[in-house]
Protein backbone atom coordinates (compact mmCIF):
# COMPACT_ATOMS: atom_id res chain seq x y z
CA UNK A 1 0.00 0.00 0.00
CA UNK A 2 1.68 3.28 -1.28
CA UNK A 3 1.99 6.24 1.56
CA UNK A 4 -1.14 7.75 -0.58
CA UNK A 5 -3.69 5.29 0.10
CA UNK A 6 -2.56 4.91 3.23
CA UNK A 7 -2.94 8.81 4.20
CA UNK A 8 -6.50 7.64 2.23
CA UNK A 9 -7.48 5.02 4.66
CA UNK A 10 -6.28 7.22 7.72
CA UNK A 11 -8.49 9.50 6.45
CA UNK A 12 -11.86 7.59 5.99
CA UNK A 13 -10.98 5.96 9.78
CA UNK A 14 -10.86 9.51 10.97
CA UNK A 15 -14.19 10.51 9.57
CA UNK A 16 -15.81 7.02 10.39
CA UNK A 17 -14.33 8.51 14.09
CA UNK A 18 -16.38 11.60 14.08
CA UNK A 19 -19.58 9.56 12.97
CA UNK A 20 -20.20 8.34 16.41
CA UNK A 21 -23.24 5.63 16.77
CA UNK A 22 -24.16 6.80 13.16
CA UNK A 23 -26.86 9.37 11.68
CA UNK A 24 -29.59 7.84 12.97
CA UNK A 25 -28.42 8.09 16.55
CA UNK A 26 -27.20 11.72 15.35
CA UNK A 27 -30.91 12.61 14.37
CA UNK A 28 -32.46 11.06 17.71
CA UNK A 29 -29.94 13.54 19.13
CA UNK A 30 -30.97 16.08 17.61
CA UNK A 31 -35.04 15.31 18.07
CA UNK A 32 -34.38 15.83 21.81
CA UNK A 33 -32.81 19.56 21.03
CA UNK A 34 -29.33 18.15 22.29
CA UNK A 35 -26.65 18.85 19.86
CA UNK A 36 -24.04 16.36 19.97
CA UNK A 37 -20.51 15.59 21.74
CA UNK A 38 -18.80 16.96 18.54
CA UNK A 39 -20.91 20.09 18.08
CA UNK A 40 -20.84 21.08 21.66
CA UNK A 41 -17.18 20.66 21.47
CA UNK A 42 -16.68 23.17 18.77
CA UNK A 43 -19.34 25.37 19.85
CA UNK A 44 -17.34 25.39 22.95
CA UNK A 45 -13.98 26.49 21.80
CA UNK A 46 -12.20 28.99 19.83
CA UNK A 47 -13.31 27.79 16.23
CA UNK A 48 -10.38 25.76 14.24
CA UNK A 49 -8.58 25.21 17.85
CA UNK A 50 -9.28 21.65 18.29
CA UNK A 51 -7.14 18.63 18.86
CA UNK A 52 -8.35 15.23 19.06
CA UNK A 53 -6.56 12.51 21.49
CA UNK A 54 -7.46 9.03 20.99
CA UNK A 55 -9.64 9.09 18.19
CA UNK A 56 -9.41 5.27 17.46
CA UNK A 57 -9.10 3.35 20.87
CA UNK A 58 -12.15 0.79 21.09
CA UNK A 59 -13.14 -0.40 24.07
CA UNK A 60 -12.11 -4.20 24.82
CA UNK A 61 -15.09 -6.18 25.98
CA UNK A 62 -16.53 -8.97 24.29
CA UNK A 63 -19.73 -9.97 26.42
CA UNK A 64 -23.14 -9.37 25.66
CA UNK A 65 -22.30 -8.93 21.74
CA UNK A 66 -20.07 -5.94 22.83
CA UNK A 67 -17.39 -7.32 20.43
CA UNK A 68 -19.78 -6.49 17.78
CA UNK A 69 -20.34 -2.77 18.64
CA UNK A 70 -16.98 -1.30 18.73
CA UNK A 71 -16.94 2.06 17.62
CA UNK A 72 -13.50 4.03 17.07
CA UNK A 73 -13.37 6.51 20.13
CA UNK A 74 -16.24 4.52 22.13
CA UNK A 75 -18.48 6.80 23.99
CA UNK A 76 -16.64 10.24 24.68
CA UNK A 77 -14.66 12.55 22.43
CA UNK A 78 -11.36 13.69 23.96
CA UNK A 79 -8.69 16.38 23.62
CA UNK A 80 -7.25 19.96 23.81
CA UNK A 81 -8.11 23.54 22.42
CA UNK A 82 -8.70 27.28 23.40
CA UNK A 83 -10.94 29.28 25.34
CA UNK A 84 -9.79 33.47 23.92
CA UNK A 85 -6.82 32.35 22.83
CA UNK A 86 -6.45 30.25 26.47
CA UNK A 87 -5.63 26.52 26.48
CA UNK A 88 -8.31 24.21 28.17
CA UNK A 89 -8.77 20.53 28.16
CA UNK A 90 -12.37 18.81 27.12
CA UNK A 91 -14.35 15.38 27.10
CA UNK A 92 -17.51 15.20 26.03
CA UNK A 93 -19.92 11.91 26.03
CA UNK A 94 -21.16 11.04 22.93
CA UNK A 95 -24.55 9.68 23.99
CA UNK A 96 -24.84 8.46 20.46
CA UNK A 97 -22.75 5.87 21.24
CA UNK A 98 -23.98 2.80 23.60
CA UNK A 99 -25.86 5.65 25.53
CA UNK A 100 -22.92 7.45 26.01
CA UNK A 101 -22.05 4.89 29.25
CA UNK A 102 -18.65 4.41 30.37
CA UNK A 103 -16.35 2.00 29.06
CA UNK A 104 -12.64 1.30 30.86
CA UNK A 105 -11.52 2.55 27.59
CA UNK A 106 -13.48 5.73 27.75
CA UNK A 107 -12.56 5.97 31.83
CA UNK A 108 -8.68 5.76 30.41
CA UNK A 109 -9.44 8.59 27.63
CA UNK A 110 -10.90 10.88 30.39
CA UNK A 111 -8.14 10.24 33.20
CA UNK A 112 -5.36 11.29 30.32
CA UNK A 113 -7.10 14.94 29.20
CA UNK A 114 -7.24 15.58 33.34
CA UNK A 115 -3.44 14.49 33.81
CA UNK A 116 -2.65 16.63 30.58
CA UNK A 117 -4.48 19.65 32.04
CA UNK A 118 -2.87 19.13 35.45
CA UNK A 119 0.49 18.72 34.19
CA UNK A 120 0.12 21.72 31.65
CA UNK A 121 -1.56 23.77 34.07
CA UNK A 122 -5.00 24.69 32.13
CA UNK A 123 -8.87 24.04 33.08
CA UNK A 124 -10.77 20.76 32.40
CA UNK A 125 -14.04 20.92 31.33
CA UNK A 126 -16.46 17.71 31.16
CA UNK A 127 -19.49 18.08 28.70
CA UNK A 128 -21.87 15.08 30.67
CA UNK A 129 -24.43 13.09 28.39
CA UNK A 130 -24.41 9.44 29.86
CA UNK A 131 -26.11 6.65 30.65
CA UNK A 132 -23.77 5.58 33.26
CA UNK A 133 -21.64 2.89 33.99
CA UNK A 134 -21.28 0.37 31.23
CA UNK A 135 -23.24 -2.33 32.58
CA UNK A 136 -22.13 -5.09 30.11
CA UNK A 137 -18.43 -3.81 31.64
CA UNK A 138 -19.33 -4.45 35.10
CA UNK A 139 -16.40 -3.95 37.69
CA UNK A 140 -14.07 -2.44 34.59
CA UNK A 141 -16.73 0.26 34.40
CA UNK A 142 -16.54 1.00 37.93
CA UNK A 143 -12.95 1.02 37.85
CA UNK A 144 -12.84 3.44 35.79
CA UNK A 145 -15.24 5.28 37.71
CA UNK A 146 -12.72 5.60 40.60
CA UNK A 147 -10.25 6.63 38.84
CA UNK A 148 -11.50 9.78 37.30
CA UNK A 149 -12.77 10.74 41.08
CA UNK A 150 -9.66 10.00 42.41
CA UNK A 151 -8.11 12.82 39.56
CA UNK A 152 -11.20 14.92 40.35
CA UNK A 153 -10.15 15.09 44.09
CA UNK A 154 -6.43 15.35 43.75
CA UNK A 155 -6.66 17.49 41.25
CA UNK A 156 -8.90 20.36 43.20
CA UNK A 157 -7.75 23.30 43.74
CA UNK A 158 -4.66 22.92 40.98
CA UNK A 159 -6.83 23.34 38.14
CA UNK A 160 -10.61 24.99 37.90
CA UNK A 161 -12.70 21.66 36.83
CA UNK A 162 -16.26 22.26 34.87
CA UNK A 163 -18.84 20.20 34.48
CA UNK A 164 -21.60 20.47 32.26
CA UNK A 165 -24.61 18.04 32.46
CA UNK A 166 -26.68 18.34 29.14
CA UNK A 167 -28.07 14.90 29.15
CA UNK A 168 -28.59 12.22 31.96
CA UNK A 169 -25.90 11.38 34.61
CA UNK A 170 -27.15 8.77 37.32
CA UNK A 171 -26.08 6.32 39.79
CA UNK A 172 -21.89 7.20 40.88
CA UNK A 173 -21.17 9.14 37.80
CA UNK A 174 -22.76 11.72 39.39
CA UNK A 175 -19.75 11.89 41.80
CA UNK A 176 -17.21 13.67 39.78
CA UNK A 177 -19.29 16.55 39.00
CA UNK A 178 -20.12 17.01 42.42
CA UNK A 179 -16.57 17.43 43.29
CA UNK A 180 -15.28 19.53 40.22
CA UNK A 181 -15.60 23.43 40.89
CA UNK A 182 -18.69 24.39 39.24
CA UNK A 183 -21.75 22.77 37.56
CA UNK A 184 -23.74 23.48 34.65
CA UNK A 185 -27.08 22.34 33.81
CA UNK A 186 -29.48 22.57 30.53
CA UNK A 187 -33.32 22.94 31.43
CA UNK A 188 -35.55 19.70 29.98
CA UNK A 189 -32.03 17.61 29.37
CA UNK A 190 -29.56 18.00 31.83
CA UNK A 191 -30.58 15.60 34.70
CA UNK A 192 -28.72 14.23 37.75
CA UNK A 193 -29.64 11.06 40.25
CA UNK A 194 -28.29 8.89 42.45
CA UNK A 195 -31.45 6.62 41.78
CA UNK A 196 -33.87 6.95 39.15
CA UNK A 197 -37.39 6.95 39.32
CA UNK A 198 -38.32 3.32 38.73
CA UNK A 199 -36.01 2.28 41.69
CA UNK A 200 -37.82 4.59 43.60
CA UNK A 201 -41.10 3.14 42.83
CA UNK A 202 -39.78 -0.01 43.88
CA UNK A 203 -38.40 0.94 46.70
CA UNK A 204 -39.90 3.69 48.24
CA UNK A 205 -43.38 3.97 46.49
CA UNK A 206 -43.17 7.23 45.66
CA UNK A 207 -43.71 8.22 42.08
CA UNK A 208 -41.88 11.31 40.04
CA UNK A 209 -40.75 12.14 36.73
CA UNK A 210 -37.23 12.18 35.93
CA UNK A 211 -37.05 16.12 35.87
CA UNK A 212 -38.67 16.33 39.09
CA UNK A 213 -35.94 14.28 40.84
CA UNK A 214 -32.79 15.63 39.12
CA UNK A 215 -33.34 18.38 36.90
CA UNK A 216 -31.84 21.50 36.66
CA UNK A 217 -34.07 23.78 38.07
CA UNK A 218 -34.35 21.33 41.10
CA UNK A 219 -30.43 21.43 41.64
CA UNK A 220 -30.53 24.79 41.58
CA UNK A 221 -32.78 25.37 43.93
CA UNK A 222 -33.41 22.91 46.81
CA UNK A 223 -29.85 20.74 46.27
CA UNK A 224 -27.85 23.19 45.39
CA UNK A 225 -25.64 21.30 43.55
CA UNK A 226 -26.03 23.12 40.38
CA UNK A 227 -24.39 26.97 40.25
CA UNK A 228 -25.96 28.05 36.65
CA UNK A 229 -28.83 26.65 34.65
CA UNK A 230 -28.67 27.27 30.86
CA UNK A 231 -32.22 26.67 28.59
CA UNK A 232 -29.84 25.46 25.93
CA UNK A 233 -26.42 23.64 25.03
CA UNK A 234 -25.28 26.19 23.46
CA UNK A 235 -26.06 29.30 26.11
CA UNK A 236 -24.56 26.76 28.55
CA UNK A 237 -21.55 26.80 26.58
CA UNK A 238 -21.30 30.49 26.12
CA UNK A 239 -21.65 30.52 29.77
CA UNK A 240 -18.80 28.04 30.64
CA UNK A 241 -16.72 30.85 28.64
CA UNK A 242 -18.15 33.80 29.88
CA UNK A 243 -16.96 32.12 33.57
CA UNK A 244 -13.39 31.21 32.20
CA UNK A 245 -12.90 34.93 31.39
CA UNK A 246 -12.82 35.58 35.56
CA UNK A 247 -10.64 32.62 36.29
CA UNK A 248 -6.95 31.87 36.19
CA UNK A 249 -5.76 28.45 34.83
CA UNK A 250 -3.73 26.99 37.64
CA UNK A 251 -2.93 27.64 41.13
CA UNK A 252 0.37 29.17 40.55
CA UNK A 253 -1.46 31.29 38.01
CA UNK A 254 -2.85 34.59 38.40
CA UNK A 255 -6.14 35.68 37.32
CA UNK A 256 -6.61 37.15 33.86
CA UNK A 257 -7.21 41.06 33.76
CA UNK A 258 -9.88 42.00 31.79
CA UNK A 259 -10.17 44.72 29.73
CA UNK A 260 -12.18 47.71 30.63
CA UNK A 261 -12.62 51.55 30.11
CA UNK A 262 -14.25 52.20 32.99
CA UNK A 263 -12.92 55.18 34.77
CA UNK A 264 -11.51 53.43 38.47
CA UNK A 265 -12.34 56.43 39.88
CA UNK A 266 -15.65 57.01 39.08
CA UNK A 267 -17.84 57.87 42.06
CA UNK A 268 -21.82 57.31 42.06
CA UNK A 269 -23.81 59.76 43.48
CA UNK A 270 -27.12 57.05 43.80
CA UNK A 271 -24.99 54.94 46.36
CA UNK A 272 -26.33 57.99 49.10
CA UNK A 273 -29.84 56.38 48.27
CA UNK A 274 -29.86 52.68 47.94
CA UNK A 275 -29.64 51.40 51.53
CA UNK A 276 -33.12 53.13 53.53
CA UNK A 277 -32.93 55.13 56.51
CA UNK A 278 -35.28 52.48 58.09
CA UNK A 279 -32.85 49.80 59.39
CA UNK A 280 -35.37 47.39 58.68
CA UNK A 281 -36.35 48.25 55.37
CA UNK A 282 -35.41 46.11 52.20
CA UNK A 283 -32.92 46.99 49.39
CA UNK A 284 -31.10 45.34 46.25
CA UNK A 285 -27.42 44.46 47.11
CA UNK A 286 -26.84 43.62 43.87
CA UNK A 287 -27.52 47.28 42.67
CA UNK A 288 -24.55 48.37 45.17
CA UNK A 289 -22.20 45.37 43.29
CA UNK A 290 -23.76 46.40 39.92
CA UNK A 291 -23.02 50.15 40.35
CA UNK A 292 -19.49 49.54 42.11
CA UNK A 293 -17.58 46.80 39.56
CA UNK A 294 -16.25 47.17 36.19
CA UNK A 295 -18.76 48.22 33.36
CA UNK A 296 -21.93 46.32 36.09
CA UNK A 297 -20.23 43.16 34.82
CA UNK A 298 -21.17 40.64 37.45
CA UNK A 299 -21.48 36.94 36.29
CA UNK A 300 -23.77 35.16 40.19
CA UNK A 301 -23.30 32.03 40.89
CA UNK A 302 -25.20 30.05 42.80
CA UNK A 303 -28.48 32.61 41.60
CA UNK A 304 -31.24 30.27 42.61
CA UNK A 305 -29.75 29.09 46.02
CA UNK A 306 -29.91 29.98 49.58
CA UNK A 307 -30.64 33.49 48.21
CA UNK A 308 -29.78 35.16 51.61
CA UNK A 309 -26.45 35.13 50.13
CA UNK A 310 -24.89 36.75 46.86
CA UNK A 311 -21.50 35.74 45.15
CA UNK A 312 -20.47 35.88 41.80
CA UNK A 313 -17.81 37.26 39.52
CA UNK A 314 -16.88 40.59 38.68
CA UNK A 315 -13.74 42.73 38.02
CA UNK A 316 -12.15 45.97 39.26
CA UNK A 317 -10.02 48.22 37.97
CA UNK A 318 -9.27 44.90 35.69
CA UNK A 319 -8.29 42.94 37.98
CA UNK A 320 -10.91 39.83 38.76
CA UNK A 321 -12.36 39.55 42.25
CA UNK A 322 -14.71 37.13 43.96
CA UNK A 323 -18.01 38.92 45.53
CA UNK A 324 -19.54 37.85 48.43
CA UNK A 325 -22.48 39.99 49.73
CA UNK A 326 -25.95 39.51 52.27
CA UNK A 327 -28.91 40.39 50.16
CA UNK A 328 -31.14 42.13 52.38
CA UNK A 329 -34.46 41.32 50.08
CA UNK A 330 -34.55 37.62 51.03
CA UNK A 331 -34.74 36.78 55.02
CA UNK A 332 -32.83 40.09 55.85
CA UNK A 333 -29.81 38.67 54.46
CA UNK A 334 -29.30 36.39 57.35
CA UNK A 335 -27.03 33.54 57.75
CA UNK A 336 -28.79 29.89 57.21
CA UNK A 337 -27.06 26.41 56.87
CA UNK A 338 -27.75 26.54 52.73
CA UNK A 339 -25.93 30.24 52.78
CA UNK A 340 -23.14 29.05 54.68
CA UNK A 341 -22.83 25.87 52.69
CA UNK A 342 -22.79 28.17 49.46
CA UNK A 343 -20.49 30.66 51.36
CA UNK A 344 -17.92 28.56 52.51
CA UNK A 345 -17.68 26.98 49.00
CA UNK A 346 -17.17 29.70 47.23
CA UNK A 347 -14.47 31.70 49.24
CA UNK A 348 -12.53 28.25 49.22
CA UNK A 349 -12.73 28.23 45.30
CA UNK A 350 -11.55 32.03 45.23
CA UNK A 351 -8.72 31.10 47.49
CA UNK A 352 -7.70 28.10 45.76
CA UNK A 353 -7.04 30.18 42.76
CA UNK A 354 -5.55 33.45 44.00
CA UNK A 355 -8.83 35.33 43.43
CA UNK A 356 -9.08 38.40 45.87
CA UNK A 357 -12.74 38.42 47.83
CA UNK A 358 -14.70 41.97 48.42
CA UNK A 359 -17.51 41.73 50.63
CA UNK A 360 -20.22 43.35 51.12
CA UNK A 361 -22.06 43.13 54.84
CA UNK A 362 -25.32 43.84 55.97
CA UNK A 363 -26.11 40.94 58.40
CA UNK A 364 -28.46 40.37 61.07
CA UNK A 365 -27.34 37.45 62.31
CA UNK A 366 -27.38 33.84 62.06
CA UNK A 367 -31.26 31.74 61.11
CA UNK A 368 -32.75 31.21 64.52
CA UNK A 369 -34.90 28.25 64.94
CA UNK A 370 -35.39 24.34 66.04
CA UNK A 371 -35.62 23.35 62.24
CA UNK A 372 -31.70 25.62 61.68
CA UNK A 373 -30.66 23.98 65.17
CA UNK A 374 -31.30 20.39 64.87
CA UNK A 375 -30.16 20.41 61.19
CA UNK A 376 -26.95 21.75 62.35
CA UNK A 377 -26.10 25.68 61.88
CA UNK A 378 -23.57 25.22 64.54
CA UNK A 379 -21.07 22.61 62.17
CA UNK A 380 -22.44 24.51 58.71
CA UNK A 381 -21.70 27.98 60.25
CA UNK A 382 -18.15 27.18 60.91
CA UNK A 383 -17.87 26.32 57.66
CA UNK A 384 -18.06 29.83 56.28
CA UNK A 385 -15.79 31.33 59.36
CA UNK A 386 -13.42 28.45 58.48
CA UNK A 387 -13.27 29.34 54.94
CA UNK A 388 -12.87 32.78 55.58
CA UNK A 389 -10.31 32.55 58.53
CA UNK A 390 -7.90 29.92 55.89
CA UNK A 391 -8.16 32.43 52.86
CA UNK A 392 -4.69 34.19 52.76
CA UNK A 393 -5.98 35.80 48.88
CA UNK A 394 -6.55 39.65 49.54
CA UNK A 395 -10.00 40.07 51.42
CA UNK A 396 -11.87 43.64 50.85
CA UNK A 397 -14.94 44.56 52.89
CA UNK A 398 -17.47 47.30 52.98
CA UNK A 399 -20.07 47.08 55.98
CA UNK A 400 -23.41 49.00 54.18
CA UNK A 401 -26.03 48.55 57.32
CA UNK A 402 -26.01 45.60 60.08
CA UNK A 403 -23.73 43.68 60.90
CA UNK A 404 -24.30 41.80 64.51
CA UNK A 405 -23.01 39.04 66.62
CA UNK A 406 -20.96 36.35 65.33
CA UNK A 407 -22.37 36.75 61.82
CA UNK A 408 -20.29 40.03 61.52
CA UNK A 409 -17.21 37.76 62.65
CA UNK A 410 -17.25 35.57 60.02
CA UNK A 411 -17.94 38.25 57.27
CA UNK A 412 -13.92 38.81 56.77
CA UNK A 413 -13.76 40.85 59.31
CA UNK A 414 -10.68 41.69 61.44
CA UNK A 415 -10.66 39.20 63.70
CA UNK A 416 -10.43 36.53 60.86
CA UNK A 417 -7.35 38.49 59.11
CA UNK A 418 -9.83 40.49 56.84
CA UNK A 419 -7.16 42.61 55.26
CA UNK A 420 -9.19 46.54 54.89
CA UNK A 421 -12.53 46.73 56.24
CA UNK A 422 -14.10 49.79 55.54
CA UNK A 423 -17.93 51.09 56.62
CA UNK A 424 -20.11 53.25 54.92
CA UNK A 425 -22.08 55.96 57.45
CA UNK A 426 -24.62 54.04 57.69
CA UNK A 427 -23.38 50.86 59.34
CA UNK A 428 -24.05 49.16 62.54
CA UNK A 429 -21.74 47.28 63.85
CA UNK A 430 -22.84 45.81 67.31
CA UNK A 431 -22.88 42.16 69.21
CA UNK A 432 -27.09 42.41 68.58
CA UNK A 433 -29.52 45.18 67.48
CA UNK A 434 -30.66 48.10 69.60
CA UNK A 435 -33.95 46.24 70.04
CA UNK A 436 -32.76 42.93 71.56
CA UNK A 437 -29.38 44.62 73.30
CA UNK A 438 -32.00 47.36 75.29
CA UNK A 439 -33.94 44.46 76.08
CA UNK A 440 -31.34 42.50 77.87
CA UNK A 441 -29.01 44.95 79.36
CA UNK A 442 -32.14 47.65 80.60
CA UNK A 443 -34.37 44.42 80.93
CA UNK A 444 -34.72 45.84 85.33
CA UNK A 445 -35.48 49.17 84.08
CA UNK A 446 -37.95 48.91 81.99
CA UNK A 447 -39.72 46.40 84.03
CA UNK A 448 -39.99 48.68 87.17
CA UNK A 449 -40.63 51.62 84.99
CA UNK A 450 -43.80 53.61 85.03
CA UNK A 451 -44.35 53.04 81.05
CA UNK A 452 -42.71 49.98 80.05
CA UNK A 453 -43.24 51.29 76.50
CA UNK A 454 -42.17 54.25 76.20
CA UNK A 455 -38.96 53.42 78.51
CA UNK A 456 -38.23 50.71 76.04
CA UNK A 457 -38.60 53.21 73.09
CA UNK A 458 -36.52 56.34 74.66
CA UNK A 459 -33.18 53.49 75.58
CA UNK A 460 -33.74 51.96 71.90
CA UNK A 461 -33.43 55.78 70.67
CA UNK A 462 -30.21 56.13 72.85
CA UNK A 463 -28.68 53.28 72.02
CA UNK A 464 -28.98 53.39 68.34
CA UNK A 465 -27.55 57.37 68.35
CA UNK A 466 -24.59 56.31 70.88
CA UNK A 467 -23.59 52.48 69.45
CA UNK A 468 -25.37 51.57 66.37
CA UNK A 469 -22.40 53.64 63.83
CA UNK A 470 -19.19 52.56 62.56
CA UNK A 471 -17.54 54.86 65.06
CA UNK A 472 -16.76 52.22 67.97
CA UNK A 473 -15.02 49.34 65.80
CA UNK A 474 -13.67 52.27 63.76
CA UNK A 475 -12.12 53.98 66.91
CA UNK A 476 -10.80 50.28 68.26
CA UNK A 477 -9.01 50.20 64.52
CA UNK A 478 -11.12 47.40 63.53
CA UNK A 479 -12.97 49.43 60.52
CA UNK A 480 -9.97 50.72 58.68
CA UNK A 481 -12.25 53.72 57.69
CA UNK A 482 -15.76 55.02 57.12
CA UNK A 483 -16.23 56.01 53.72
CA UNK A 484 -18.71 58.05 51.69
CA UNK A 485 -20.69 55.23 49.79
CA UNK A 486 -19.96 57.08 46.57
CA UNK A 487 -16.13 56.45 46.75
CA UNK A 488 -16.94 52.27 47.05
CA UNK A 489 -15.36 51.45 43.96
CA UNK A 490 -11.75 54.25 43.73
CA UNK A 491 -11.71 53.01 47.75
CA UNK A 492 -11.87 49.30 46.69
CA UNK A 493 -9.25 49.43 43.77
CA UNK A 494 -7.05 51.43 45.84
CA UNK A 495 -7.08 48.67 48.25
CA UNK A 496 -6.88 45.69 45.77
CA UNK A 497 -3.98 47.40 44.31
CA UNK A 498 -2.12 47.73 46.88
CA UNK A 499 -2.67 44.26 48.53
CA UNK A 500 -1.98 42.94 45.17
CA UNK A 501 1.58 42.29 46.53
CA UNK A 502 0.54 40.22 49.36
CA UNK A 503 1.78 37.64 51.07
CA UNK A 504 0.77 35.61 53.93
CA UNK A 505 0.90 31.55 54.49
CA UNK A 506 -0.85 29.19 56.92
CA UNK A 507 1.34 26.93 59.38
CA UNK A 508 2.51 23.82 57.46
CA UNK A 509 0.71 21.08 57.91
CA UNK A 510 -1.24 18.17 55.49
CA UNK A 511 -4.55 20.30 55.49
CA UNK A 512 -6.80 20.97 58.27
CA UNK A 513 -10.31 19.67 59.16
CA UNK A 514 -13.19 21.35 58.20
CA UNK A 515 -16.16 20.99 59.81
CA UNK A 516 -18.01 19.05 56.95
Amino acid sequence: MSIEEKVEHLARLRDEAKQGGGAKRIEAQHAKNKLTARERIDLLLDEGTFEELDPFMTHRATEFGLDKQKILGDSVVTGYGTIDGRLVFVYAQDFTVIGGTLSLVASEKICKVMDMAAKTGAPCIGLLDSGGARIQEGVDSLKGYGEIFYRNTIYSGVVPQISVVMGPTAGGAVYSPAITDFIFMVKGSGQMYITGPDVIKAVCGEEITHEELGGAMVHARRSGNCHFVADSDREALEMVRRLLSFLPQSNVSEPPWIDTDDDPERRDEELLNIVPDQPNKVYNMKDIITRVVDDGNFMEVHQHFASSLVVGFASLGGQAVGIVAQQPMHLAGVIDINASDKGARFVRFCDCFNIPIVTFVDVPGYMPGTDQEFGGIIRHGAKFLYAYAEATVPKVSVITRKAYGGAYVVMSSRGLRGDINYAWPTAEIAVMGPEGAVNIIFRSEIANSENPDETRLKLIGEYRERFANPYVAASKGYIDDVIDPRDTRPKLIRALDMLATKSESLPPKKHGNIPL
